[in-house]
């Protein structure tokens, strides 16, 4: 098996309603200018390939009504920790309205609930 297929990664976008309006998934093939510039923003400027938070924000249709994402990251032994990177956080503060980031633990399948001012260095 491929490192590449080892693990999956998700983010999902919901309104406030609790309804889904966009998934993501991460790509270890794909680049994206948005990538780019978010690495490049945080000092990371070879982090260009799609991660699922920025996939699932591309995807979103209705970006305006975006409340909350929820990262997950599962494998065969169940889930791991997918707490998003620095370039993501950056991109969910800049390119949304999201006020509520969850992730999965690696701890009995518990979720992190948290809002952004309380991940983000920079708040809102």
């Amino acid at each position: 098996m491929s490192k590449c297929n080892q693990h999956h990664l998700r983010a999902i976008i919901y309104d406030k309603r609790g309804r889904i309006l966009s998934i993501g998934e991460n790509s270890y093939l794909k680049t994206h200018r948005v990538m780019y510039s978010l690495g490049k923003a945080v000092g990371k400027p070879n982090a260009i390939y799609l991660h699922s938070e920025i996939d699932a924000i591309l995807k979103c249709r209705e970006i305006h009504n975006a409340y909350r994402i929820v990262v997950m990251r599962f494998t065969t032994n169940g889930y791991r920790l997918a707490k998003p990177c620095e370039s993501c956080m950056r991109g969910i503060n800049t390119l949304t309205p999201i006020k509520i980031i969850e992730w999965t633990t690696n701890e009995n399948c518990q979720v992190d609930n948290g809002t952004l001012t309380d991940y983000m260095k920079v708040k809102r």
